[in-house]
Parts: C-alpha cells; sequence; structure tokens
C-alpha cells in the first residue's frame, strides 16, 4: 500500500508540474515568441556580420550597420510611398471634405465604394465620442504603439545579443552533450540556423519583388490605388499560401469598383506573377529551405493563428521547419550534415559561417 501511494504522490506530482509547466508558457508566449523571432533575425543576418568581421568590422559595428540600412530602407519606402498614397486616396474619393455642407454633398452626388465611404464618414462624424471617452481612446492607442516599440526593440536587441553570444552558447550545450552526439548536434544547430537564416532573407526579397512587380503591373492596367495594393500584395507574402490569395481577391475587388474589365486584367496579373514566381522565383532565388510542403505550411499557418492569433502567424513557418528538422534527426536518424544547406545571397560556407 506504500508503495503504491508514493507512486501515487509522485504522478500526482509530475501532473502538477506538467500543468504548472504548460500554464507558464502559455503566458509566457509572447516572450517565447518574441525570443524566437529575434533568432531567426539574427540567423538572416548572421552571414553578412561574419562577411563584415572578415574585413575587420567588429561585430557590434556590424550590427549597428545592419539596423541602420533597415531604418533608411523604411525611411525612404515611407517618403516615397506616402505622399503618393495619399494622392491616390485623394483622386479616389475625389478630394476630402473640410465641412459638413461639402460630406453632405458628396453623399448626395457620389455612387458605389465612394458613396459608401462617405456616408460611413458621415455616420462616424454624427456619433462623435466624447471628450472622456476620445481621451481615453487616445491613451489605449498610445499604449499598444508604446508595446509595439518596446516589442520591436526586444527582438532586435534580442537578435544582436544573440549574434555576439551565439558561439559561446553552442559551446556550453555541446559541452553538456556525450562526446559521440556532439557532432551530430552540431550540424543539426547549424541546418536549423541555415534554414532560418535562408527562409528570412528569401521572403525579404519575395516581398521586394512582387511588391514591385505588382505595382507597376496594376499602373499600367489602370487599377485604382495601384501602389498600395501592389504593397499590400508584397507584404501579405509574410503569410505564406493565404497571403497571395487574399492579394488576388483584394486585387479583383478594387478592379470592380473600375469595371469588369479592369478587375479581370487585376486578377490575371496576380495570377501570373505568382505562377512566374512558384515555377521561376522560388525554385532559383530560394529552392526549398525549409523543406516543408505546401500542405504542412498550409495547416501550420491556420492551426497557428486560430491559437495564437495573427502575430504567430509570421513564426509558424520557421517555427515548424525547425520541429521538421528536429524529427528528421532524432526519430528518421537522417545525418544533418549531409542535408543541402539553403542559400540566399550567401554561398552555402558562409551560410554554414
Amino acid at each position: 500500500m506504500e508503495e503504491t501511494a508514493r507512486r501515487t504522490f509522485v504522478a500526482t506530482l509530475v501532473v502538477v508540474g506538467v500543468v504548472a509547466l504548460a500554464l507558464a508558457l502559455w503566458k509566457l508566449k509572447i516572450v517565447i515568441a518574441l525570443v524566437f523571432f529575434g533568432f531567426v533575425i539574427a540567423a538572416a543576418m548572421r552571414p553578412s556580420v561574419d562577411r563584415l568581421a572578415a574585413l575587420r568590422i567588429p561585430r557590434p559595428l556590424g550590427v549597428a550597420l545592419h539596423y541602420l540600412a533597415l531604418a533608411a530602407a523604411i525611411a525612404l519606402l515611407l517618403w516615397l510611398v506616402v505622399p503618393r498614397a495619399l494622392e491616390q486616396v485623394d483622386q479616389a474619393i475625389g478630394g476630402v471634405p473640410t465641412s459638413q455642407r461639402e460630406l453632405k454633398q458628396k453623399v448626395k452626388h457620389s455612387s458605389g465604394i465612394k458613396h459608401d465611404f462617405f456616408v460611413g464618414l458621415q455616420r462616424r462624424l454624427k456619433r462623435l465620442p466624447s471628450a472622456g471617452n476620445l481621451f481615453r481612446g487616445a491613451v489605449t492607442v498610445g499604449v499598444k504603439a508604446l508595446e509595439v516599440l518596446v516589442g520591436l526593440f526586444f527582438v532586435l536587441a534580442t537578435a544582436a545579443y544573440w549574434i555576439f553570444e551565439r558561439e559561446r552558447a553552442m559551446g556550453f550545450v555541446l559541452s553538456a552533450v556525450p562526446q559521440r552526439h556532439r557532432r551530430v548536434v552540431q550540424d543539426t544547430w547549424e541546418l536549423i540556423d541555415a534554414k532560418l537564416g535562408a527562409f528570412v532573407r528569401g521572403q525579404l526579397l519575395l516581398i521586394a519583388f512582387v511588391a514591385t512587380v505588382l505595382s507597376l503591373s496594376f499602373w499600367a492596367i489602370g487599377v485604382p490605388f495601384w501602389l498600395l495594393l501592389g504593397i499590400f500584395a508584397g507584404v501579405v507574402e509574410i503569410v505564406p499560401v493565404i497571403g497571395p490569395l487574399i492579394a488576388g481577391i483584394v486585387a479583383v475587388g478594387v478592379g470592380l469598383t473600375d469595371s469588369w474589365q479592369v478587375a479581370l486584367a487585376a486578377g490575371i496579373a496576380v495570377l501570373v506573377v505568382r505562377q512566374f514566381e512558384d515555377y521561376v522565383v522560388i525554385p532559383r532565388v530560394m529552392g526549398h529551405v525549409t523543406g516543408l510542403s505546401p500542405l504542412l505550411v498550409l495547416v501550420s499557418v491556420t492551426a497557428v493563428g486560430l491559437l495564437f492569433g495573427g502575430f504567430y502567424v509570421l513564426l509558424a513557418t520557421p517555427f515548424v521547419a525547425v520541429i521538421v528538422t528536429l524529427i528528421d534527426v532524432i526519430v528518421r536518424d537522417k545525418d544533418p550534415a549531409e542535408s543541402d544547406v539553403p542559400a540566399v545571397l550567401f554561398p552555402a560556407k558562409e551560410s554554414e559561417g
């Protein structure tokens, strides 16, 4: 009886410990996701930081140069896009009304999507919140914006520190592993790092390619808001499978506000670019960097989105790629050293570090 009671007590402690750990991880999921995001960004930057280090540029300065380039790219994009986008919106709605009288005239003399926009604006103005509610709303928006900035800083700081501490961390982990398993562990680590880095660099190239080609295509076709639509199509490339489908639907919908011919041409443009991307760009630029089938990517992205929310969709493919690589090595007994090391923008040897 005592032995049975002791086993029951131990089993209960194990179950309670597992449940407590699961709850703790669930509460900390945003922190874990941000840390993983930082690791992914670090994997993307590491080959170029290593190349700069080979040119005797210190790693901290190399990371700072990457972040300065990112900030400059964002500033340039905003400088080029925002004025043109505002101009397109102003032209599409025929000018922004500056008084209630002008708004009523717009509602009376507009039709289609313009009419719906002005009617919605008129209703909003009639239900303006009180000063107190407006202040609370502004505070809420400000807090959310601060949280986003803190999260962004946390990710970038994590990426930088991981680049600096990666070799030391790898040495510590390998020292705790039996001698006979160290080579496999190190090769697996390097393979995962190469996959994550190649995936991010490839995604950035695809975003730039799709946004540029579709923006020019929509402009040539005469689709309203062609610049905004092109950029939107590029950004949603981040979401595998689902993103391009959404881009096509939105492009056709916006095209219908002009004519069915424009909508048809917009849909064909998205389809042609997608086919060219699938059969020419992705095989030549990215190859099979993650080793995941489109079906597995679709299921994982959908499941992660439903379970955790929209932000975590960004990390679904990298996370599943890590899991699949570990399964290949641990369960299927594949040698990671014999796996093809993906390389996007950098040769395989540099990707392996």
